[in-house]
């Protein structure tokens, strides 16, 4: 099962933001990253923190074991732009943009994924061989004739 947390119009760039993911997106177990971002020094991680132990949140509550859960996904994507403007010298202004991100991390229960996974081998193997014995009657009743 999937566990969703979503963080919405966080006041770090999207960049700034995606770094910290990007370094942490070959862990899967939840308390690896955890225990990581919190050594992080770059204010994306406590976003992402936020976000994660959110949605861990999110799975104890619908029924889910801490030690289960690995972290699937984190999308990282940019939000609206808050638009704001330097004073210049000779009466000018020079614009800049103030950019927001949108955090969407989901949490999968491993257990759930590999006892899937072996549901589906044993349906893929059980197919093959009703396939090869029709194909193999198949053949029988081709030779006969």
């Amino acid at each position: 099962m999937e566990y969703i947390a979503v963080a919405k119009g966080v006041r770090i760039a999207p960049r700034k933001v995606g770094l910290v993911a990007d370094a942490f997106r070959r862990k899967q177990s939840v308390d690896a990253w955890l225990d990581s971002l919190i050594l992080v020094r770059k204010r994306g991680g406590d976003a992402i923190e936020k976000t994660l132990k959110s949605a861990l949140a999110n799975a104890i509550n619908k029924g889910a074991k801490k030690e289960n859960l690995i972290v699937k996904s984190i999308e990282i994507s940019p939000g609206p732009a808050f638009k704001r403007y330097h004073p210049s010298t000779r009466g000018r202004i020079h614009p800049y943009k103030k950019r927001t991100s949108h955090i969407r991390i989901v949490l999968m229960d491993d257990k759930v994924q590999i006892s899937n996974s072996k549901s589906q081998i044993k349906k893929e193997t059980e197919l093959k061989k009703t396939n090869e014995k029709q194909e193999a009657k198949g053949e029988k009743d081709g030779s006969k004739s």
